[in-house]
């Protein structure tokens, strides 16, 4: 059955219309970007196809290659550059609150822009954002690329890179691209390690945010930092 024969309430742009964005699933937002299926295939169902062919993750769809996304039947180049231009649109805007200069004053802030950077990624990647006294951010950068399963880094390289900075506090983040929200041992060694070596050339170690797929976990928040 063509979406256009569905009820209205149920048709995914008269359900965004009438009771917002977040009462859609992922699916039904998708079946928006889309617009169109393929013959005998609604774009709901499409959609779906789509985000099972990886994993059922937006963040993963949102860091797909163009050889992997073309392989859903039905979606080709322009599609992908659609997909491409709606990700950098919402990355700019997310990007707006991490501004050089601005005061970060929302832990909500930094996770946003932490799922949209490392969500999706592959391999492991770690990153810093160096903070002035006031919590305004002065930069943000990947500071270790690593594997699927770890990224080798170094204490004495953070420090010299807040120091470089001219930082009063560093947020760390890195993602587990298996998926797992869960802080290993490593993880907890390591940040205990950064917190020594940064308290040691007075640099205070706020944070460091684990994300796997859509979701992060704060350190701080569990009670992890030293």
């Amino acid at each position: 059955m063509a979406i256009s024969d569905w009820p209205a309430d149920e048709r995914p742009r008269e359900k965004l219309l009438a009771r917002g964005a977040q009462s859609l699933t992922d699916a039904e937002l998708l079946a928006i970007f889309l617009r169109t299926g393929l013959p005998g295939v609604s774009a709901v169902e499409l959609a779906r196809q789509l985000l099972a062919a990886f994993g059922g993750s937006l963040a993963r769809l949102f860091a797909a290659t163009q050889p992997a996304f073309c392989q859903v039947p039905g979606l080709g180049a322009a599609k992908y550059a659609q997909l491409m231009a709606v990700r950098e649109l919402a990355e700019r805007a997310i990007a707006e609150n991490m501004r050089l200069g601005e005061v970060l004053d929302s832990s909500d802030t930094v996770r946003a822009f932490l799922r949209h950077r490392l969500g999706g990624r592959m391999q492991e990647v770690f990153m810093g954002i160096a903070l002035s006294a006031e919590h305004r951010v002065l930069v943000v950068e990947t500071l270790f690329t690593g594997t699927l399963t770890e990224a080798r880094v170094y204490p004495r390289e953070l420090v010299k890179w807040a120091l470089a900075h001219n930082a009063a506090a560093v947020i760390v983040a890195h993602n587990h691209p298996s998926g797992a929200l869960t802080p290993s041992a490593a993880d907890r060694t390591l940040t205990d390690r950064l917190c020594a070596a940064l308290a040691l050339v007075e640099v205070r170690l706020l944070d460091h945010i684990l994300v796997a797929g859509g979701e992060t976990l704060s350190f701080a928040e569990l009670g992890y930092m030293h």
